[in-house]
């Protein structure tokens, strides 16, 4: 059993093409006599163990899809982690003789530390998606949500992580450059640190949309079916 050409078109990756086949079991199966869904053929297979048979290479080519997304974004994540970690120790400006943050009272300096958190805090829950993909039992049935869930998740949290520590650079170079003469340099500063956020969207989004709509959007059928029964 396989999905019409025109469903799988436009549909990137061995998974997502994993999933399309099992949305379409799952509604061919919903509306067919509960009779035929244990009856046998002629090999004394059930539909679902044809399925299974025919679908063997595909979920291998999708847990290898899977995997490969998840380690290079993983690498990224960790990156991040590690670098907003030590930023949060690096604060703009330094210290006064009490330990205090010389800009403490700097309202640029709260959106630092803000921003410095939410892309910690982002970066690590990336991570964790990422490694449950790595390390998740790739059973055909784990393709229809859990893994696309976790992998919108993922990519979801590295996106946020990536524009929060992009808001908390400018805000550190915006405390550093707070003089007149010097914050004429801060506006091309800023257009450059846009230019990651932006590449990011570009490339990963429309990946990231169809994730989202082929998971919880609209059935195969966007119409009333009538049962055979």
């Amino acid at each position: 059993m396989l999905a019409p050409s025109d469903q799988l078109d436009g549909i990137s990756g061995a998974a997502l093409q994993m999933q399309r086949e099992l949305q379409w079991f799952k509604e061919v199966e919903s509306i067919v006599p509960p009779i035929y869904k244990d009856a046998k053929n002629l090999d004394r297979k059930k539909p679902s163990e044809v399925f299974s048979q025919q679908h063997a290479n595909l979920v291998k080519e999708g847990e290898k899809w899977m995997k490969e997304i998840a380690t290079s974004s993983s690498f990224v994540a960790a990156l991040i982690v590690t670098i907003m970690f030590a930023a949060a120790f690096t604060i703009p400006g330094g210290n006064n003789d009490k330990g205090a943050p010389i800009f403490l009272d700097d309202p640029l300096f709260m959106v630092f530390i803000i921003s410095d958190s939410i892309s910690l805090f982002s970066a690590t829950t990336s991570v964790l998606m990422f490694l449950g993909i790595l390390t998740s039992q790739y059973a055909e049935n784990k393709f229809l949500t859990r893994l696309p869930t976790k992998l919108i998740l993922g990519l979801s949290a590295l996106f946020i992580s990536i524009a929060a520590m992009m808001i908390a650079f400018c805000a550190a170079l915006a405390i550093l450059l707070n003089k007149s003469s010097t914050k004429v340099v801060m506006i091309p500063i800023i257009l450059l640190a846009c230019v990651p956020v932006t590449l990011f969207a570009l490339l990963q989004f429309p990946l990231l949309v169809n994730i989202f709509i082929s998971t919880y959007g609209p059935g195969i059928f966007d119409r009333n079916i009538q049962r055979w029964y």
